[in-house]
């Protein structure tokens, strides 16, 4: 069953009307038959393509980043990694309720988190 998928893929691929490139580059012999049948979809893929998985990555990780970031912007800490003051703290209660709350401080230049 995976041999026959594996053969749709590259069918579907060279018959694409959106990548002539691969096409043209097999056609040419710059790409060997063993290369295209070792080659993953992405390889195969246009440059269209290939430009918005890319984007479409870069979204996904500024979004999952931005989740995780909550809190107050404040210029009050110092990042020890960059030296930036441009920072994010967060303060939870993190032991019992006569100990001080904990702050965690994220900076918003480098990533660097701290306690």
């Amino acid at each position: 069953m995976k041999y026959k998928s594996r053969l749709r893929s590259r069918i579907s691929n060279l018959k694409d009307q959106k990548n002539p490139d691969l096409r043209r580059n097999v056609l040419c012999g710059n790409i060997s038959c063993e290369r295209i049948a070792n080659m993953t979809a992405e390889e195969m893929a246009s440059a269209e393509l290939k430009e918005i998985r890319k984007a479409l990555t870069k979204e996904s990780i500024r979004e999952h980043q931005l989740s995780k970031v909550g809190g107050t912007e404040t210029d009050m800490f110092v990042c020890g990694k960059c030296k930036s003051k441009s920072c994010t703290y967060t303060q939870v209660q993190t032991r019992s309720a006569d100990e001080p709350m904990t702050t965690f401080v994220m900076c918003n230049q480098c990533g660097n988190r701290w306690k």
